[in-house]
């Protein structure tokens, strides 16, 4: 997949594509639906298969004190972009120009002039532009003056009820519930951050693990243990995970990251890796002492074996 950061950056050469616009946080199943249309169409048609997005939310400009906690980051999503088969992405940086943008220069300038965009694929509900102020009529209405077909994608609804939403995910994420995220998702939740030195408590209880920095990428499910995989230079490794504070002990920084991978003990400092969730095993508790500790550890590692298994 081409990355192409910003419209200054398309090339003038740049193929007439069919094009679907959006958020894309998470590259959840909906997003997924809608670039296997996307890819389809622009098969049939002879086009380059184009994914525009952002390098934010856009309310972390607009509205900071009301913007969600991204799924992802920038590069986890093109990471799962570039997954899906889409020949480009083009990531523009949400700054103050690009959010006063009316909507008909948005669409001519990136669009039309930027993309040579042949096809549009968006969702029922699409705005664009200065405020939102650009919906699905206006852009059909431009698509008639600039020479592109727009195309609308329904929403993907597992339940028949409620759509897939960035919005669904974060909160079952933020409850533990990471398997069932992982069926909206189409992939496994997962961060990915630098291995740091900790307190090295857990090896000296037995069950070393690696520590993920407090700045690592994408959103952390909520406190408690999981079964889940360490990769660490594409090979993917079953681990114990533990996020929180470990309460059993003063002093911790709240929310950490810590995989014990099972069977192996491997020197994992400074390395880049991630850590993917699949199934909750329990909550974050206290013990009252460090050998009932142990014994839990035990019992979590055995789960974690039993689910990845």
């Amino acid at each position: 997949m081409k990355i192409v950061r910003g419209v200054a950056a398309i090339p003038e050469d740049w193929p007439a594509s069919a094009v679907s616009i959006g958020k894309f946080d998470g590259v959840h199943a909906g997003h997924r639906t809608v670039v296997a249309e996307l890819r389809s169409v622009a098969e049939q048609e002879g086009l380059a298969s184009v994914v525009v997005t952002f390098d934010r939310h856009p309310l972390s400009l607009l509205k900071p004190g009301a913007c969600p906690q991204s799924l992802i980051s920038t590069e986890q999503k093109l990471t799962l972009l570039a997954e899906t088969g889409v020949d480009a992405s083009l990531v523009l940086e949400f700054n103050r120009a690009q959010a006063a943008l009316p909507p008909e220069e948005f669409i001519e300038s990136i669009l039309v002039r930027g993309l040579h965009a042949r096809v549009v694929l968006v969702g029922r509900d699409f705005r664009f532009g200065a405020g939102g102020g650009g919906d699905v009529q206006l852009l059909q209405q431009l698509g008639d003056r600039f020479g592109f077909a727009v195309r609308l994608i329904d929403d993907v609804k597992p339940d028949n009820v409620r759509r897939v939403s960035s919005t669904w995910i974060r909160e079952l994420l933020l409850q533990g519930d990471v398997r069932a995220a992982s069926v909206l998702l189409g992939h496994v939740p997962t961060v990915r951050g630098e291995v740091v030195h900790g307190a090295k408590r857990g090896r000296e209880l037995g069950f070393p693990t690696a520590n993920l920095s407090p700045d690592a990428e994408g959103l952390i499910p909520a406190d408690g243990v999981y079964a889940g995989w360490l990769t660490d230079d594409g090979i993917r490794y079953p681990a114990a995970i533990s996020v929180g504070n470990n309460p059993t002990f003063d002093g911790v920084a709240q929310k950490q990251v810590e995989a014990h991978v099972l069977d192996r003990d491997i020197d994992l400092y400074d390395h880049v890796v991630e850590v993917s969730f699949v199934e909750r095993i329990r909550g974050m508790v206290a013990f009252a002492g460090i050998d009932l500790l142990i014994v839990q550890m035990r019992d979590d590692v055995e789960r974690a074996r039993g689910i990845l298994a």
